[in-house]
This record gives structure tokens, sequence and C-alpha cells, in this order.
């Protein structure tokens, strides 16, 4: 199970670094929210507790760490704002240059 997990954080890493080399704004910031949950499952995988994520019917008198499980909660929270505020400026971006791609966009480089 752990290299289940191993291997599907390194996938959605990959995947959003890939999305974030791209030229387009929209995808650029659709690869920083994979990333995002890439990180939080990373979170969630290295706060289990002996490497399973424990249900509560199964988890009778176990506990797992709280503090990655806080850890997460805060970012979900924080990324959501953030992201927010990123797609809110995207949209400005897109509707008065009319396009997504960062080369077609020259006013910015001033």
């Amino acid at each position: 199970m752990d290299i289940i997990i191993s291997f599907a954080i390194a996938v959605l890493f990959a995947t959003g670094i890939y999305q974030l080399l791209r030229r387009n704004v929209v995808r650029s910031a659709l690869g920083l929210v994979i990333i995002s949950n890439a990180i939080n499952l990373f979170l969630l995988a290295i706060g289990a507790y002996d490497g399973t994520v424990q249900s509560y019917a199964k988890a009778i008198g176990v506990r797992s760490d709280a503090l990655p499980l806080a850890l997460i909660l805060t970012a979900i929270v924080i990324s959501m704002g953030g992201f927010a505020f990123t797609f809110a400026m995207l949209y400005i971006v897109m509707r008065r240059y009319k396009t997504a791609d960062i080369d077609a966009i020259t006013e910015l480089k001033n």
C-alpha cells in the first residue's frame, strides 16, 4: 500500500510540474493546485499510523498523529484562498488581453 501511495504522490507531483511549465497561465495555475494536492497527500501518508490510514471502525484504541492532519487542514484552507485570488487575477488578465498565452501578453513585461 505504501508503494501505491508513493507512486500516486509522484505522479501527481510530476503532472503538476509538467502543467506548471506550460505557457498557458490557466494550466500553470492548475499545476499549482495539483502540486498542492500532492503535498497534502504526502503529509497524510507520513502522518498515518503503521503506514496505513486507519478508519474509525478499525481504529479502536489506535491513534494516528494529529499534527499532519492539522497541517493538511490548514494547507487546504490557505490554498483555497490563494487559488481563489490567483484565478481572479487570471480572469482579469484574460479578459483584458483576450488570451491565456504568457508570450502573447507583452504589456506585463514593462
